[in-house]
């Protein structure tokens, strides 16, 4: 399957070459019909000679219309540029060329269209004007055609030459990626529901998938799929796709959200791009200006930091850092062109190195070198920039930031991880794979190392930190703190249990004068077991005593011995299963308590849900 798109100025005939060659009009709406005039995107298909099935994606070439075009263009494997043999290169030929230039779509061909209207010698005068332009351009080598879709002049030479065209272009249908869909349409379909289409980017699509619509973080499913009004139950990678969704209403659904596997993407407000400034841009790039960012069919006001220089000059090429006023979802590798709003114009474009990338200070050379690596495209070192100075993270998560397929992540990291250049963090028993920098985990072991001492310095008596007090003080979420701790744990750094952590080496003990404090306390407790007077402790040694149960509270201030608690217990639940219930004032006469010590234990037991009362008395739970 291959998408092929037009491209071109308004009213120089593109619909009606769709038209000629497919015999579908792409102009779906009455506006469209009624102006004669592309407004929106228009789509249709057809087969070649070789049969090959193509999809066709007809753009609006009025300046109007360019950011309809644009949500289109991302997803051709190739162009049809077409110009009118009567008027020839027009304003909006030239942007669309420049578009296509910027997006580095460098498979297509040039189609003169009305050839029948003007003589053979005009006609030369065109193609060589075209072929003259298209120098130094994405399309600087594409066959010239001459056609006329009213009278079918060189419609079978033009079928001939796509099919010779589509030969030198590779298949997409071989990605085994996550698959990635950007939405140019969403609509509703009476007794099927919401529909989505557009062209499907690596990876594949089936009846029953699970997705997630980004940046919302909705959740849907796949119940039908379609590839040219025919059903299918499976969408390769580079096919033009109508997508029937359960559980999401079309109306929550924008032009340029994206439809990935949960967790497979993961939407940013910031890019680092290496950006191509325009030569004919109507002036430089200066710092902070706001522009408009496209990207696959997504689009947002941005504002630039220029990274290498003071303002990027028209012709020039440099390294941008985009601040986006809204999250999108794209990857690496994804192409981006910039507009400028008033007048409404394109002036640049380049190619998203680092779709996560942190804040950066301008003129860093660890920077642009850090860039530059990116660039070159090595997956292991792809892979430890996406660590470098990040917390741990999962393979899904790397897999989004350094634009590496989760399928290559293991083997690839276990590779570094013997090497010595990252560390593998199994978590959760070992089903779950987080990944962090040697760098970092040194920082993050002498940080761990550093609040624990802390903590036991202010804290001399207690266990340890809370988990919750301890990941704000090393600032992790918590997925990438519990692989942390456990390869903590595994090497013998902490001890922890499922509220606290402490330092391997941790023994709290008290003082000579608290363990005097203690002994006095017990002894008390001892001499009147079943109305202790509350021990005479300060707050962190009363702490460390109920931890190691010397005493049990069962109220404020009340505590009992363990084996008073115990034989209390006991009594209870005897009781009950020999009378049907216990009262306090059975208890109070049973031990010769006061009627305190008898309710307070009672109202712990049913806090504790092993009694509950009925009536005046308790019954078991």
């Amino acid at each position: 399957m291959y998408v092929i798109g037009t491209a071109g100025h308004v009213d120089h005939g593109k619909s009606t070459l769709v038209k000629s060659l497919t015999g579908i009009d792409p102009d779906r709406w009455e506006e469209e019909q009624r102006r004669e005039m592309t407004i929106d995107l228009g789509f249709a298909w057809f087969t070649l000679p070789s049969g090959r099935s193509v999809s066709l994606i007809d753009v609006p070439g009025h300046e109007r219309f360019i950011k309809n075009m644009l949500a289109g263009v991302s997803g051709f494997d190739a162009a049809l540029l077409v110009v009118a043999a009567d008027e020839s290169l027009m304003p909006q030929t030239s942007e669309h060329l420049a578009i296509l230039d910027l997006l580095q779509v460098r498979h297509g061909l040039v189609v003169i269209s009305k050839a029948d209207l003007v003589d053979g010698e005009w006609l030369e005068l065109v193609q060589d004007e075209v072929r003259e332009r298209l120098r130094g351009t994405s399309l600087e080598h594409a066959p010239v055609v001459a056609v006329s879709a009213r009278s079918g002049q060189g419609l079978d030479l033009l079928r001939q030459q796509l099919d010779q065209l589509l030969d030198a272009i590779p298949s997409r249908t071989t990605g085994h990626g996550a698959p990635r869909l950007p939405i140019d349409r969403a609509f509703t379909i009476g007794g099927f529901g919401t529909v989505v289409t557009g062209t499907l980017v690596d990876g594949s699509l089936q009846i029953g998938d699970e997705l997630e619509l980004l940046p919302s973080g909705l959740k849907a499913r796949v119940r039908g799929l379609q590839i040219h009004n025919q059903k299918t139950e499976q969408v390769l990678p580079g096919t033009r796709v109508a997508v029937n969704l359960a559980g999401i209403h079309h109306r929550a659904i924008n032009r340029g959200d994206v439809l990935v596997p949960p967790g497979s993407l993961i939407p940013s407000d910031r890019l680092d791009l290496r950006l191509r400034l325009l030569h004919d841009a109507p002036g430089p790039i200066s710092q902070n200006v706001a522009l408009d960012l496209f990207s696959g069919a997504s689009e947002v006001r941005c504002r630039v930091t220029l990274l290498d220089t003071e303002r990027l000059e028209p012709g020039g090429e440099g390294w941008v850092q985009l601040r986006l006023s809204k999250p999108i979802a794209v990857a690496r590798g994804d192409r981006a062109i910039l507009r400028i709003a008033s007048p409404s114009r394109t002036i640049a474009g380049g190619t998203i190195i680092d779709p996560h990338p942190p804040r950066h200070r301008r003129f860093r050379a660890e920077v642009l070198s850090g860039l530059e690596i990116l660039v070159r495209g090595d997956p292991a070192e792809l892979l430890l920039q996406a660590l470098d100075d990040a917390p741990p993270q999962s393979r899904e998560e790397l897999a989004s930031m350094s634009g590496l397929p989760v399928a290559t992540m293991r083997p690839l990291a276990e590779q570094l991880a013997t090497a010595g250049r990252l560390i593998l963090l199994p978590a959760e028993g070992g089903t779950a794979l987080h990944l962090v920098g040697v760098a970092v985990w040194q920082k993050l072991v002498d940080r761990l190392g550093a609040t624990l001492r802390a903590y036991h310095g202010r804290f001399p008596l207690r266990r340890g930190i809370s988990r919750e007090e301890l990941r704000q003080k090393l600032r992790l979420n918590p997925r990438s703190l519990g692989a942390f701790l456990d390869e903590a744990l595994r090497r013998g750094l902490i001890g922890q249990d499922e509220t606290a952590i402490w330092q391997a080496d941790h023994d709290p003990q008290p003082g000579t004068e608290a363990a005097q404090a203690l002994r006095i306390a017990l002894a008390a407790m001892a001499r009147s077991p079943y109305g202790p007077p509350p021990p005479d402790l300060d707050d962190e040694l009363l702490a460390w005593a109920l931890e190691r149960r010397l005493f049990v509270r069962v109220a404020p201030e009340i505590f009992f011995l363990p084996a008073t608690y115990d034989e209390l217990l006991t009594w209870v639940q005897q009781t009950v299963v020999r009378e049907g219930s216990v009262t306090v004032g059975g208890m109070r006469d049973r031990f010769g308590s006061s009627r305190k010590y008898a309710l307070a234990f009672l109202e712990h037991l049913d806090e504790r849900k092993v009694t509950r009362r009925e009536g005046e008395g308790r019954v078991l739970v």
